[in-house]
């Protein structure tokens, strides 16, 4: 039973944590109007969450897989009632700084649910659960919207207080719900750091989060006072339209993991990264409200999607160091999610508009779909390779002039030849003398006529014995028709025929 409720009960934990997040944000509009904040600082105050909600996914996902999650999340909860207590009492800008720091605890347990959730799971459900356990992000739309709706009624300080109410509850619930039995993995930090941090896909995959998380991330902080001061909205009207941006991200970024149990995922992040591009050039030329809107939506759905698709390839290349991987790649993403709000105001202050901050995301976008096609094409190469290495047959090509460019260890094995000695040779090396010129003769004159040849022929060994051969020679055309290269799949029949 306990088993059977750790992706809900953690889910909630991620919606509970990622509400106190995006607190500071949510409230901004509200608190400003008691705390002096420089405009040129109040990026400071919505992206400052994000820093440490960023760095400490790392350790956490790696404690999530040493002690448990139930200890990390109930760590973490408890800990979060102390920068809690101290925003609601705040008074200055430097106190939101700091209160605002440490609030960064609540987005990072994401890597503690990623690490234990598929635990659970058989391997082809894992992009599916990591999904649901990461729609756990719907809290940011909950307190950009609530927050608000709470504090015209109550007050922006009495509504953070009712946070610790909130932290309170979860923190029994993980107490008396909490796996006490999840599976431990004793890998040291070290030696995981070091499997990992050459692999180049954990870093490609880091890229992506970075900018699929890192502008929901992005979008759900700045939004709200974006909106009131750009499109002069109400504040409430401001965080209803930013939590419509984090419903559509959360909805289908459960949806991106479903899909990525079905559909090779490189393919669907093709398609995300090219949204991206599109969308990111739309809200460049500083639309309309309405466009605005559209510009917002798309990127909501991509980046839900691309959240899914994501954590469905970490456990699946990282297996055995899920817990650091997670933790680095989350990471990265969070810290996706600090950059843009700065860089766009930056941005704002020396042009007066955010055209160019929005071509960088559609620029960056767009070399990240460059990169995903190269490591998909990637995967076919190797994918094509380990196939030719397993195969029981040995394996001959040549290009079209007749010298061997490419062989297999199960040639290697049946010649006695490595591929390194007959690169660049002649096939011709491993003749028997046992069949007549008119022989080979009649043999090219069939591939030339038919595409291909198959028979008996004797060759020879490296060692100079003879052996039986049955040998398939197919001509390999361009699409022009062109002969490109000749493939030979040979097997040794003698005993056989014996």
């Amino acid at each position: 039973m306990i088993k059977k409720i750790q992706l809900p009960l953690q889910t909630m934990n991620l919606v509970v944590g990622f509400m106190i997040w995006v607190l500071l944000s949510s409230l901004l509009p509200f608190i400003k109007e008691d705390i002096a904040i420089p405009p040129e600082q109040l990026a400071w105050v919505t992206a400052i969450p994000v820093v440490l909600g960023s760095i400490l996914r790392v350790p956490l996902g790696y404690y999530a897989n040493q002690i448990g999650a139930r200890i990390i999340f109930l760590i973490s909860f408890v800990l979060l009632f102390f920068p809690i207590y101290y925003i609601s009492v705040a008074d200055s800008f430097i106190d939101l700084l700091i209160g605002g720091l440490f609030l960064g605890l609540g987005g990072a347990v994401f890597s503690v649910g990623v690490t234990s959730v598929p635990k659970y799971y058989p391997k082809e459900k894992h992009g599916f659960v990591n999904g649901i356990y990461g729609a756990g992000n719907i809290g940011t739309a909950i307190s950009t919207f609530a927050a608000p709706v709470v504090a015209t009624k109550i007050g922006w300080s009495a509504t953070v207080q009712l946070y610790m109410i909130l932290l309170g509850v979860f923190v029994i619930l993980n107490f008396f719900l909490g796996d006490k039995h999840e599976v431990k993995v004793k890998t040291p930090l070290i030696v995981q750091i070091k499997s990992v941090y050459k692999n180049e896909k954990l870093w490609l995959l880091s890229l992506f989060y970075f900018i699929t998380f890192g502008s929901f991330v992005a979008f759900t902080v700045y939004l709200p006072n974006f909106l009131v001061m750009n499109f002069e909205l109400e504040k409430v009207d401001a965080g209803l339209r930013t939590a419509g941006f984090i419903a559509v991200a959360t909805v289908m970024r459960p949806i991106g993991g479903w899909l990525a149990d079905r559909i090779q995922p490189l393919i669907l992040l093709i398609y995300v990264f090219t949204g991206f591009s599109l969308f990111g050039v739309l809200l460049s030329f500083s639309p309309t409200i309405m466009w605005y809107s559209v510009g917002c939506i798309g990127i909501a759905f991509c980046s839900g999607m691309g959240n899914g698709v994501i954590f469905k390839l970490v456990p699946g290349y990282f297996q055995k160091q899920a817990g650091i991987a997670n933790g680095i790649v989350s990471a990265m993403g969070g810290l996706g999610g600090f950059f843009p709000p700065l860089i766009l105001a930056f941005l704002f202050s020396l042009t007066g508009h955010y055209a160019i901050g929005f071509m960088a995301l559609s620029e960056v976008a767009l070399a990240s779909l460059v990169l995903v096609i190269w490591m998909h094409f990637q995967e076919r190469l190797a994918l094509t390779k380990e196939v030719v290495n397993a195969t029981g047959e040995g394996l001959l090509v040549t290009d079209k002039s007749g010298k061997i460019i490419m062989t297999n260890p199960a040639f290697t094995k049946l010649t006695g030849y490595s591929e390194q000695e007959v690169i660049g040779q002649n096939p011709s090396m491993m003749q028997s003398g046992k069949q007549s010129p008119e022989f080979y003769t009649e043999m090219w004159k069939t591939i030339k006529e038919k595409g291909y040849w198959q028979g008996e022929i004797w060759n020879r060994r490296k060692d100079g014995q003879n052996y039986l051969e049955w040998l398939t020679i197919s001509a390999i055309k361009d699409d022009a028709g062109e002969v490109k290269q000749y493939a030979g799949l040979l097997s040794d029949i003698t005993d056989y025929k014996k």
